[in-house]
């Protein structure tokens, strides 16, 4: 992203109420935090800035968010290592930015929590799409699953309607990825969901291997063993199931 880039789109920026949403950028390029700012500005949303992880956290503290841009190669504690931090107590969605863009890359970025990851340099308009993509997924419930009743997983309560999964009356993090999947299975017990379909449905990027990271640290939070799932099953050749039993 350049500066000619950063004035494609929007030529005046609109004016922002309180209930766009706000956005928050951790990259400690000074040229390319003020870019993402103003064009992201000039897009309608709300954003707020800091150059180190340590800023950011100070920032969390006294503001709310919904979503943030995190750089992975910044001075200090890298995006990778703060979204790790972060998953323990938040589940704001995060974005990661990052010029390491090797399938084992984004595989670490999207184990340590975040919802998504785009390769620098990138187009803005791409920017954009992830972005609207992460609020669209992670902002909406579908109707169907509003309406259904908890559905029990082993020893686990899962509630669609807000997205939580509960065990011995105890919440369990989860990310808003995760949280859309579990929905996604929730409202189809039993049936078998292909990975293009699971894509599609909750906004992942459909290329790699990230609805199976997705997946596998689902299992981490719902299974006894992981490495020998007893309810989010895989089926060879087609995708997966959930079997509440």
């Amino acid at each position: 992203m350049n500066r000619d880039q950063a004035h494609k789109g929007s030529q005046s920026a609109p004016a922002l109420d309180g209930d766009a949403p706000h956005i928050m950028v951790v990259d400690d390029d000074d040229r390319l935090r003020k870019l993402l700012r103003r064009y992201l500005s000039e897009n309608g949303y709300r954003v707020t800035t800091a150059g180190t992880a340590a800023e950011a956290e100070a920032r969390l503290r006294g503001l709310a968010f919904d979503l943030l841009v995190l750089d992975v190669m910044m001075p200090g504690e890298s995006g990778v290592a703060l979204t790790r931090r972060l998953r323990r107590h938040m589940s704001v969605p995060i974005l990661l930015l990052t010029a390491m863009g090797e399938p084992e890359d984004r595989i670490a970025g999207l184990e340590s929590g975040a919802d998504d990851y785009l390769t620098k340099p990138f187009e803005p308009r791409e920017l954009l799409l992830r972005i609207a993509t992460i609020l669209r997924r992670t902002r909406a419930v579908p109707p169907a699953a509003a309406a259904e009743t908890p559905l029990r997983i082993g020893d686990f309560e899962f509630h669609p309607a807000r997205g939580e999964l509960m065990r011995d009356g105890e919440s369990v993090r989860l990310t808003h990825t995760e949280a859309q999947l579990l929905t996604l299975f929730v409202s189809q017990p039993g049936v078998t969901l292909s990975r293009e379909e699971l894509c599609r449905h909750s906004g992942i990027d459909a290329g790699g291997r990230a609805i199976d990271v997705q997946i596998t640290r689902l299992r981490r939070k719902i299974e006894p063993d992981p490495r020998a799932p007893r309810y989010l099953l895989t089926v060879w050749g087609e995708g997966y199931t959930l079997r509440p039993v």
